[in-house]
Order: structure tokens, then sequence, then C-alpha cells
């Protein structure tokens, strides 16, 4: 092995994930445990599917529809 290594060109992984960014929200009890059960069927973590689930919502776009009645 070389004592140095110059990676003056070294180029980046085309191949690593998007960054992820850190944030806190709150949600309702019922979403949390509705993800948490689905943990445990699937074996993923649940702020994995969580995360899963929006990425599927931000690339079919879904927009968002309520009704206030």
């Amino acid at each position: 092995m070389r004592e140095e290594y110059d990676f003056g060109n070294a180029r980046k992984n085309p191949y690593i994930q998007k960054e992820k960014k850190q944030i806190t929200i709150n949600l309702s009890t019922d979403v949390v445990d509705y993800f948490k059960q689905q943990a445990e069927h699937s074996g993923i973590p649940y702020q994995t599917l969580i995360n899963l689930y929006l990425i599927d919502c931000v690339k079919n776009k879904r927009e968002l529809q309520l009704s206030w009645i």
C-alpha cells in the first residue's frame, strides 16, 4: 500500500442515495401507531415506511384533496 493517495481528481459516487434532512414533525398518535404496525409486518422501520410513502406521493405528484364539511 502507498503511504499517500491523491484524491484530487476523485468523483462523487453517482450511486449514493440522495441526501436526507433531519426534521422534527408532529404526527397524530394514530398515524404513528399505523406505521409502527405496518413496520412489524414488513420488517422495515416505521420512519422508513413514512419516508417511502411520502416519496411515492412526490413521484406520483399526488395532490392533497380535503373536504371541510
